[in-house]
């Protein structure tokens, strides 16, 4: 490669460079967050381009944008968005003892049949509903809940540990302590409990 071609190459490409760093400065003075104290450097058009491989990056890196966001400002939307969080977080409403009371789906660790009812099992207490085990299954399937054995129903986030017995079958431990015998019917809907099984492809197969 001749000289000339060489000190071509290397004017596109600072001119790629500093079309890039003014992009980038651009999208982050365009930034949406209030309250946020943003700063950003100046592309350096006048920086020399040498032809070793350092200076270039040395050069780059002087031309990164620079982001300093203020703590108190980033620690008073966490707060907000955890607010907003809990508003949104579903709900169970159900009659007991004359009153229609509210309770949070994620608080339920099972549901377990008891004849005509079913009986909503938090970490304390315990509240009867009249209302059949096949139909709480079906209300609260899209809210994480499965269903185990032919008399309980469980929630995916309350459990902690699942073991294989020799039959089969599987024990379940959920939050608190309690225990689930997992039924060979439904050891299929054990898959539902994580997103990602590693090392145990085999498991509830």
């Amino acid at each position: 490669m001749s000289a000339r071609e060489i000190q071509d190459e290397k004017a596109i490409t600072r001119e790629l460079f500093v079309r890039q760093a003014a992009h980038a400065n651009a999208d982050v003075s365009a930034s949406p967050l209030r309250g946020a104290t943003i700063c950003s450097t100046k592309s350096r058009r006048d920086y020399t381009l040498e032809s070793t491989a350092d200076e270039f990056c040395d050069a780059a890196a002087s031309s990164l944008p620079v982001i300093r966001v203020d703590a108190a400002n980033l620690m008073r939307v966490l707060r907000q968005l955890e607010v907003v969080a809990k508003r949104q977080a579903p709900r169970i409403a159900f009659k007991a003892k004359g009153s229609i009371l509210l309770l949070d789906l994620a608080d339920i660790l099972a549901v377990q049949a008891e004849g005509n009812y079913v009986s909503l099992l938090p970490r304390t207490n315990s509240y009867l509903v009249h209302e059949s085990l096949s139909s709480m299954e079906e209300k609260l399937k899209p809210y994480g809940f499965i269903r185990i054995h032919r008399s309980v129903i469980v929630n995916i986030s309350a459990v902690e540990e699942i073991q294989p017995l020799p039959t089969g079958e599987y024990r379940l431990r959920v939050k608190g302590g309690k225990e689930y015998l997992v039924t060979r019917t439904y050891k299929h809907n054990l898959r539902d409990l994580a997103q990602l099984w590693v090392g145990s492809e085999r498991l509830c197969g």
